[in-house]
């Protein structure tokens, strides 16, 4: 484009800072940033400086979140909300939660960047994450007296925090509000509903809220299927982890690291270390890669058994992928730096 003397423009270069970014080139993302600085007509404006707090937040570089927010200040360009919600997010998975209601008191406080319902979801799903009920239930009031009214995935926040909190009679109120006020229920709700029965291994709620979920024509995913095996494999009950395994190949749910690590686990509480091996064999030939939570139930399931030349062979497997993966890393990063726009 550049050759074709076709005239550069701020949207250009931050769809191409957006794309290093996605690919977590921050280093290259950074040098289109200063490149922009350097022309009258590309200067960055408050899309590329989200973007490029995005990449940093997800990359937990949030040194520089704090220098591009200065920057920011000193350009006069105002943060907008989406911008605010990508710091919180990233502030509150990191567990830095000084900074992350730092934040939220500046958006409360603010005239044009105010919170809204995604705000909302992001700070209930930090306390309901960490199983800080009682924060979560006072942020939900706050926000409801700020005016911001809650939307399903609202409600599937405070659903799946009351669940892991075995609280059944406040989750079972969330869901007949739900009904109340006409917000349908989802996926994701009914998967809330089943995980929490599935952790202790209640199998008769279990089954029942996943038969209520097909009844209402809602379609079971991955997830459905992890947390079904699970709560089997939790009551002891290895022959419906069978069938469940079974069932989603006949309804073609997509099987991922997670899906296999959920039958492993349940192969290892059974102690069918044979099964577990076999289903370890299927993931690597599926092109699903095993990551650290695969390799450490299976290590503990040989330990147990005191079988220390299998945990030696897998930990030789474990460095191998961890060597390729970091020489790909590498390629991927010596082919980007030879790309010349």
């Amino acid at each position: 484009m550049v050759e074709e003397e076709l005239e550069p423009s701020s949207e250009l270069y931050t769809a191409l800072l957006s794309a290093y970014c996605r690919n977590s080139l921050i280093e290259e993302a950074f040098s289109t940033f200063d490149k922009m600085k350097t022309l009258p007509n590309c200067q960055p404006d408050v899309f590329t400086y989200s973007t490029l707090i995005k990449a940093c937040v997800d990359a937990s570089r949030f040194e520089l979140v704090e220098s591009l927010f200065k920057e920011m200040d000193e350009r006069q360009i105002t943060p907008n909300t989406v911008t605010q919600n990508i710091v919180l997010s990233g502030y509150g998975r990191a567990g830095k939660f000084d900074q992350m209601e730092k934040v939220l008191s500046g958006m409360l406080e603010s005239t044009t960047c105010k919170p809204d319902v995604w705000t909302m979801n992001i700070i209930l799903s930090v306390f309901g994450n960490m199983g800080q009920i009682d924060m979560m239930e006072r942020w939900y009031e706050k926000f409801r007296d700020f005016g911001i009214e809650p939307e399903t995935r609202t409600f599937n926040i405070l659903i799946g925090a009351y669940g892991k909190k075995r609280m059944y009679d406040k989750m079972s109120s969330v869901m007949e509000y739900m009904r109340k006020l006409q917000f349908p229920w989802t996926t994701s709700t009914f998967n809330n509903v089943i995980e929490a029965f599935a952790d202790v291994g209640d199998v008769k709620h279990m089954e029942c809220t996943f038969d209520q979920m097909r009844a209402e024509g809602m379609k079971a995913d991955t997830k459905t299927y992890c947390c079904l095996i699970n709560g089997y494999a939790n009551a002891g009950l290895f022959h419906k982890v069978i069938s469940s395994v079974q069932l989603a190949g006949k309804f073609e749910i997509p099987e991922n690291t997670t899906f296999y690590n959920v039958v492993i686990s349940a192969c290892a509480k059974a102690e069918d270390l044979i099964e577990m091996e076999r289903v370890f064999m299927r993931m690597k030939e599926k092109q699903c890669l095993p990551n650290s939570a695969t390799f450490s139930i299976m290590i503990e399931a040989y330990r147990k058994e005191g079988m220390n030349d299998k945990i030696y062979y897998l930990e030789q497997e474990r460095q191998e992928l961890e060597t390729t993966s970091n020489a790909s890393a590498n390629d991927d990063d010596s082919e980007s730096a030879s790309f010349d726009l």
